[in-house]
Parts: C-alpha cells; structure tokens; sequence
C-alpha cells in the first residue's frame, strides 16, 4: 500500500507525539484501572474528554469521590490554558463546519506546535493537514488509554518514572518550536515568568498566572514590533 504525500507527511510529523502520547496514555489508563471501572471507560475518556492532564485530575478525583461540579470546575481551570493560544489559531484554521469544530475539540499543546511549526510544501491541503494530523494524535492517546486500562487489569507492574515522559514531550516540541522560529526571546521569557511565578506569586496557581503574563508580554512586544514597524508591516 502506498500512502499519499498526506497521509505520509502527517504520519512522519506525528511521530514525536506517538512517542508520547502512547506510554503517557497508558500510564493513565494503568492508574485509571486501580479505580476498578471497567477498561472501556478508558477508551470513552480518550475518545469524549480528551484531555492528558485533565484525565489525570480525573483518576485523583474519582478516587476521592468528588462531585460533578468540583471536577467539571478542575477540569476546566486546567485546561483553561487552551484559550489563549487556541484563539490564536482560530483565524489559521481553513476548515468549516464539523471539521473545525473537531479541530477546536481536539486541539491540545502538543497538536497545536505540530501545527504551527510545521512548513507545508505547496501541494499540501492546509485544512486537510490539520484536521488529520488532530485525528492521528487523538487515535495515538485513545490507544494508549485503552492499552494501559486493559494491561492494568489484567496485571501488576510499577509504573514509577513514566510520567517523564510528559515533560520530555513538551521540551522535544519546545525544540522544534525554536527550530522554526530562530528566536530565543519568547522561550527565555516565558522561562523568566515561570520561575518568577512560581518562586514569587503561586505555586499552586503558577501555569494559569505564568501563561497570562508570558501572553501579555508577547503582546506587548508585538505591538512593539508594529509600531517600529509601522501598520503596514
């Protein structure tokens, strides 16, 4: 069988999440199976929740009982960081209809740098590359849930140092960002207010505060740049 330039594209550019999200939705799914729920609602929270570090809360969540508002309200303060930079590419989505309201679902950190710091050749579908390449890496986590719930149940092993592999995914996609942006400033700035944030501010609020003022100094510096520039730049 032969793929097509896409399909292989997409394939390709995946791999990096593959790595990824397989061993970490597996280390999921492996703790979700100590709740005693059947495997199969692992499967349904990949495939309806979507959401890594939200399913994570989930599992503590579950097992303390919690209520439907308190985890509703968890769930979305911690994804809340998808707003700010997925209004950013709202205006770079060509799709319409189902296929970008499946992009606005499926869009996680890892998918939207794939996204972003990806160069398409010129025989490539924009929309067709970001709606597949949000499909492949749901299907990717969606078969590390359903493997490690189904492992979890079935035998005992431990699972100590495996959630690494998170940050590890996120400073391999920080890599590539650099790569493509050949600009140091925001990640040395974003480095500044994280550890400003957690050291001065919150520890317990540090993501959701460090994305606001790492946002605002972009946008500052952005306009910045325009005004140097001048409206036509």
């Amino acid at each position: 069988m032969t793929l097509s330039p896409l399909n292989t594209l997409v394939l390709r550019t995946s791999l990096p999440v593959m790595f990824g999200y397989l061993p970490l939705g597996a280390a999921f799914g492996v703790l979700f199976s100590e709740l005693d729920y059947h495997w199969l609602y692992a499967t349904a929270m990949g495939l309806f929740i979507y959401a890594g570090a939200g399913q994570f809360l989930a599992v503590g969540l579950l097992a303390n009982q919690a209520t439907l508002t308190e985890m509703a309200v968890a769930t979305l303060l911690i994804n809340s960081r998808h707003i700010f930079y997925g209004l950013s590419l709202i205006s770079r989505m060509p799709n319409r209809g189902w296929r970008r309201l499946y992009q606005i679902f499926g869009l996680t950190d890892e998918t939207y740098s794939l996204i972003t710091a990806t160069s398409l050749p010129a025989d490539i579908d924009r929309g067709q590359f970001q709606l597949r390449i949000t499909a492949v890496n749901q299907v990717y986590w969606i078969i590390g849930c359903t493997l490690g719930a189904w492992l979890g149940s079935q035998l005992e092993f431990d699972t100590a140092g495996i959630a690494f592999v998170l940050p590890a995914l996120f400073m391999v996609l920080t890599i590539e960002q650099y790569k493509h942006l050949r600009d140091m400033r925001p990640f040395v700035a974003a480095l500044l207010i994280g550890f400003g944030t957690l050291l001065l501010i919150s520890r317990e609020q540090m993501l959701l505060i460090a994305i606001l003022l790492s946002l605002s100094v972009l946008m500052m510096q952005y306009a910045a740049r325009r005004t140097h520039k001048g409206p036509e730049a």
